[in-house]
């Protein structure tokens, strides 16, 4: 059997972990043959391809980034998508499919599998830990640890200056990142996309913490908004997967708070920061593990499916399923932590 090997959508710390566990297991104990498609499925609708074997994944476990490079392509959106990966797979004799991604790339592995036949078997990557048929995604661990550590540092300029310092993380539709970190790192303030946040309560929670002549730390998710707001783009523009670009709520959060309280603010973005880099022990354990358990799926010809972790063990889900519904954090958690805002 020849598989072929992608990775989709954002990079994410962990990713060379995959691609080796599948590899090294399917080499040296199923004897598959393996191709990686270079930039997710783009490698695939244009027949990009580059050799993968035992010797090309040795010394990529602590790296970052991936080795076959990510996009955020969208087959099914263009003219003859589908067609063109059926041709490439059987030009270059490929019996299944691993794709590695988050809600975008799955999405695709789903319908080129349940619409069209074309085998494929899932891995969950975001570090947004947003999926909601596994307990967690790799690269959210290091992620969360990137952010903590910002939060931990910010927090000595913040008190020796007595300002307000607002630290803008990742997290679109959830806010997994910044519940984490901001607990973690102890942040007086956390706002995140489930929760519409009030600024009067906001500024409220910042002169308490000035009360007690400490400078406060404000952890907001880039897809937070105020009750009465939009949602602050840094660029309407749409990617393929009708995604904008965004950024931009820490540095208006920053602009009001300092214009309602009169306290100096000043805002941190961490951006990309929190994906680059080499991944947590613990990210590398889980994208291991999975790399292992999906070539075990390709083996038992269980397509159509994703590995996921539920407690301790990796199970195989329906891609289908894992990408319906968007895991996001529920209110009652939320609520546990604000004993520390303010």
């Amino acid at each position: 059997m020849k598989v072929g090997v992608l990775t989709g959508g954002g990079d994410c710390p962990g990713l060379n972990a995959v691609i080796r566990g599948v590899v090294r297991k399917g080499v040296q104990e199923y004897g598959y043959g393996f191709i990686g498609f270079k930039d997710g499925w783009r490698g695939a609708v244009e027949g990009d391809t580059v050799p993968l074997d035992i010797p090309t994944v040795r010394g990529i476990l602590p790296r970052g980034g991936t080795i076959l490079g990510s996009s955020r392509t969208n087959p099914l959106k263009q003219e003859n998508g589908v067609r063109l990966i059926k041709e490439n797979l059987a030009k270059y004799e490929v019996d299944a499919l691993v794709a590695i991604g988050g809600e975008d790339t799955l999405g695709v592995a789903a319908e080129l599998y349940g619409e069209y036949g074309i085998p494929c078997v899932g891995v969950p990557k975001t570090i947004d830990n947003d999926l909601s048929a596994t307990d967690y995604t790799f690269g959210f661990d290091t992620a969360v640890g990137i952010a903590t550590e910002a939060i931990d540092r910010l927090h000595t300029t913040a008190e020796s200056h007595m300002r307000v310092l607002v630290v803008e993380v990742m997290g679109r539709h959830a806010g997994w990142i910044a519940l984490h970190s901001g607990l973690a790192g102890g942040a007086n303030v956390i706002l995140i996309p489930e929760q519409r946040f009030d600024m009067d309560q906001v500024c409220a929670w910042v002169t308490s913490r000035f009360k007690a002549s400490y400078a406060p730390i404000v952890v907001v998710a880039e897809g937070a908004m105020p009750k009465d707001g939009e949602l602050v783009l840094k660029d309407a523009t749409k990617d393929s997967f009708g995604h904008v670009r965004l950024s931009g709520v820490g540095e208006w959060l920053a602009k009001e708070i300092e214009a309602r309280t009169g306290k100096e603010a000043r805002t941190t973005v961490l951006g990309h920061v929190q994906r680059g880099g080499t991944p947590s022990a613990f990210d590398r354990w889980l994208a291991t593990r999975f790399g292992l358990h999906a070539i075990d799926a390709v083996r038992d010809g269980d397509f159509g499916m994703m590995v996921a972790l539920k407690g301790t063990d990796i199970v195989r889900v329906p891609i289908a399923e894992a990408t319906a519904k968007l895991k996001t954090v529920d209110p009652a958690l939320y609520q546990e932590v604000g004993v520390f805002f303010g």
